[in-house]
Order: C-alpha cells, then structure tokens, then sequence
C-alpha cells in the first residue's frame, strides 16, 4: 500500500456549535473543507481536523491524539486560562515540552512546543 499522508484527524463531539465556538474561538483554529449539520473541518497546517456528532466518530470525550504545536506554551496556556480553559503543567522532554487541555467534550488536546537548540 502507499501511504501519501494523513487525509484527516477526527473527534467526536456532542454539540457541534458548541464546539466549532471553541475550536475557533479559543484554539484560534481556521474553518475550512467541508461544514455541515454533523461535520466540521478545520486546517492545521497542512494538515485537516475534523469534528463530528454523528455514531462513527466515536463517543464524544473519548479522544486524545491532537497535539497542536504552538510557538509560546506558556503564552498559549496563559491564554487559554483567560478563557477560562485549565491545561496541565508542562511536562517538559529533551526535544519538547507539552501541556494538556480539554475540549468541552472533555476531548484532550495537547499544546505541543518543540524545543529548539
């Protein structure tokens, strides 16, 4: 089989305006490919994320594969509790350090920052 990338990343979601809002509103993510009544995309990147409520996408609250990289951790942190959004203390590695966040699903999302030499 040939692999040419990852078409998408799902996650499913209860209330589907509830969480385009956060997404947008407090991940600053933009709206892009497909938008309807149990689907939403976002662009990552080049990557594509999408939300769904609809049963294949999972019960909501249940996933935890996102990692979003972000250029200031302890910026983004800081601006996601302004928000009133809680994420865990970084937990640093050799190469990065990352901190987790959850959607209103209770989806977690990681804010990933690598660390540069």
């Amino acid at each position: 089989m040939q692999n040419l990338g990852v078409a998408f990343i799902m996650y499913p979601v209860a209330d589907l305006a509830r969480s385009v809002a956060y997404y947008s509103d407090v991940l600053g993510l933009r709206k892009a490919g497909l938008d309807s009544d149990f689907w939403v995309e976002f662009e990552i990147g080049a990557t594509t994320f999408g939300i769904g409520n609809f049963p294949e996408a999972g019960a909501p609250g249940s996933a935890q594969s996102l990692a979003i990289e972000v250029a200031d951790l302890a910026a983004a942190r800081a601006e996601l509790a302004s928000r009133g959004f809680a994420s865990t203390e970084p937990y640093h590695f050799p190469n990065c350090a990352m901190s987790v966040t959850s959607d209103p699903d209770g989806n977690q999302i990681r804010l990933h920052q690598i660390k540069t030499q």
